[in-house]
């Protein structure tokens, strides 16, 4: 009867630390998803920064409240057609720019007549005719660690045309424009590349 008794307490206490133990993993396993759906929900809804101007119209507009993605061009480097966010020359005191990449390292940015060409060929991301071509009056070749950017509205836009601008560099980029909030002339949705003339 005893020796029942002890395998009984010695079941008892064993079933009493599987339990603790069960509860303290199911304690870590929770606090690590909170940790990461904090994680998740800072990078993708708490990078917010407003529109100034109307460079990038009719894609967005003065004023409109946009998300940034400060985490993806940690990992991997911004693509033609992405909408970036961006101080210009690293100017932090300054506003931040929103305009899309044209041109990546080792691309070649000419504008003739007009037209943008890189590597050569009519870009598909720019359908507006470029009254002022700026440095790209002559070919340039995009260096290593930076992207060419023009706005949607180029004949409205300081962008990579400026010599005070230029090439940004990826350290002066803050991230990628992925979501825009609801703006008179612009609905809410997802940030996606620009329609050539061919595509619309």
């Amino acid at each position: 009867m005893a020796r029942e008794k002890g395998l009984t307490f010695y079941k008892r206490r064993s079933d009493d630390g599987f339990k603790t133990l069960k509860a303290v993993i199911s304690w870590i396993v929770i606090t690590f998803f909170a940790v990461f759906l904090a994680f998740i929900v800072n990078i993708f809804f708490g990078n917010r920064t407003k529109i100034t101007g109307s460079s990038m119209e009719p894609t967005l507009y003065n004023g409109q409240i946009v998300f940034v993605d400060k985490f993806l061009y940690k990992v991997s480097s911004p693509k033609k057609g992405d909408v970036i966010v961006f101080y210009a020359n690293g100017n932090t005191n300054s506003h931040t720019y929103a305009r899309r990449v044209i041109a990546t390292p080792q691309d070649t940015v000419l504008i003739r007549d007009g037209v943008v060409y890189v590597n050569g060929l009519e870009s598909k991301l720019v359908s507006d005719v470029i009254v002022e071509p700026g440095i790209a009056e002559y070919e340039l070749t995009i260096q290593k660690g930076t992207v060419f950017c023009l706005g949607d509205d180029p004949l409205n836009s300081e962008d990579s045309r400026s010599a005070n601008i230029g090439p940004v560099k990826y350290e002066d980029i803050v991230g990628k424009v992925w979501f825009k909030l609801k703006a008179k002339n612009s609905p809410m949705g997802f940030i996606n590349k620009k329609k050539s003339k061919t595509e619309e």
